[in-house]
């Protein structure tokens, strides 16, 4: 059995070291391997078959809002990247060139995309003429390079996959309607799928994206204690319209500026599925998004009959639930150990005894409970228990981002809570960047949001003393 133990041995404790416990994780469930090109990751069928089913089910949902894919290509030249001044000072230490094609130097440098506002505002020049071409409600699914410094797998790499929403508008109202309704979708998908419990809120003026009126986010509180935006809309206002000139004309035949947002989640979310939801021994994935909700472990297999009954389970479940049978000649320990290793939700064992008494046993990956199930009643009973999981292990993330808030009323309180509980800290905050500069530079802790529940905890900023304006949550993040 020691030797069935090495997979999950190799992992270190989170409780050791939580940043090594990641990288364990996602090379051990084979997540992603390291590539030749520095800060770039490969992501593998593991990894790949979590995204297309983020993708398959936020494609749904944006769909249902009357979204609709397109596609932007890849380069932007330098001329278009550098016409909205504040989106280019934003981007430009990340921004990587292409400055030759073939042999021949290009006569304009070429951005490969860290994002495509320029791209899109580029086109719904020349696509927007009248109030009649009006809303513009696009999105497309690519993957994006930002020269990131420091990268780390999911979280911080120089490429990464995407999609992101760029839409037209008539008049600010609708577009902060669109903007406000994209990351309700976001938080709904969180929640209801990943399992994930966020704070919905505003960002800072410091802290938005660059070239936007404003930025919302969905705030995420990972198992150590650190913050992860987990995506983000933003409402452009007409800043966009009017440095590439996208008119339209109204009702009244006089020319307008349309009113513009972006919105957009990334492959990091990969990152938050992982810290929110693992342990010790790999993955705990939310059967709504498991590539992989059911495992079926044929127990002495070689034995006449069990492997049979084994692939019968099979067939019984395939046209409910994802499911596979693992009919290598591991040994069950090593079977185990590896289901659990790449988090599959439930684990079916069936033997040669459990196939005299009309049973199986049903292990959940979370709590690692076993049941036996009649196997007339397995199907009913898996999607019972998978249901179970999937609330199970929502509310228990809820129930660790709940406990790790805390409130602070003045300097010595919010450096303290920083101190000895790590997680988000609810603050007042004057209003002033002064503020955000000094606590980030003395304590790494950023602004997160502004929620959109706010309460007048105290009647002071948290930083300075001075009056308070709005309520923050801070804290440090990925």
């Amino acid at each position: 059995m020691a030797k069935d133990k090495k997979l999950v041995e190799s992992i270190t404790s989170m409780q050791e070291d939580f940043a090594q416990w990641y990288t364990d994780v996602v090379k051990k469930a084979e997540l992603i391997d390291y590539s030749s090109v520095k800060g770039c990751m490969i992501i593998k069928p593991a990894g790949y078959a979590l995204w297309e089913n983020i993708q398959k089910e936020l494609d749904r949902r944006f769909k249902e809002t009357g979204v609709q894919n397109v596609y932007m290509p890849l380069f932007i030249p330098e001329s278009l990247l550098n016409k909205e001044k504040d989106h280019v000072e934003g981007f430009a230490p990340e921004v990587a060139w292409v400055t030759h094609g073939g042999q021949s130097e290009l006569q304009e440098k070429l951005c490969v995309r860290p994002t495509s506002e320029t791209l899109f505002c580029d086109f719904y020049k020349n696509d927007i003429q009248s109030y009649r071409d009006l809303p513009k409600v696009y999105n497309q699914w690519c993957s994006v390079v930002r020269w990131e410094k420091e990268t780390r797998p999911f979280l911080r790499s120089r490429e990464f996959l995407w999609q992101e929403g760029h839409t037209a508008h008539a008049d600010a109202k609708e577009a902060q309607e669109r903007t406000e309704q994209m990351l309700e979708v976001y938080a709904k998908f969180c929640e209801e799928v990943l399992a994930i419990p966020v704070i919905c809120g505003q960002k800072t003026e410091k802290e938005k994206f660059a070239g936007a009126e404003a930025t919302y986010t969905i705030e995420a509180l990972m198992h150590d204690g650190k913050a992860l935006q987990s995506g983000t809309s933003h409402n452009f206002g007409d800043g966009f319209a009017k440095a590439f000139g996208i008119q339209y004309t109204d009702t009244n035949n006089q020319l307008q500026y349309v009113h513009q947002t972006s919105w957009g989640l990334s492959t990091r979310i990969i990152g938050a599925i992982i810290m929110v939801h693992g342990d010790d021994s790999g993955l705990v994935l939310p059967p709504a998004i498991a590539p992989t909700q059911v495992m079926v472990v044929p127990i002495q297999q070689q034995k006449e009959g069990v492997l049979e009954k084994a692939n019968e389970l099979y067939e019984t479940l395939k046209a409910d639930f994802r499911v596979k049978v693992d009919d290598s000649e591991k040994s069950p320990g090593w079977k185990f150990a590896e289901q659990e290793m790449r988090g599959i939700p439930v684990r079916i064992e069936i033997g040669p005894k459990d196939i005299e008494k009309g049973q199986c046993v049903l292990v959940r990956r979370d709590t690692r409970e076993k049941y036996q199930t009649a196997l007339s009643d397995v199907t009913a009973e898996l999607d019972r228990l998978l249901k179970t999981i999937q609330a199970d292990m929502f509310e228990r993330a809820k129930a660790h981002r709940d406990s790790h808030i805390s409130d602070a009323s003045d300097y010595s309180e919010f450096k303290e809570a920083l101190e000895k509980k790590p997680g988000f800290i609810r603050g007042m905050w004057c209003g002033e960047q002064a503020c955000e500069d000094k606590i980030k530079e003395e304590t790494a802790a950023t602004s997160r949001c502004m929620p959109f529940e706010q309460a007048q905890i105290s009647d002071v900023c948290v930083c300075c003393g001075k009056p308070a304006k709005k309520l923050v949550f801070w804290g440090k993040a990925y």
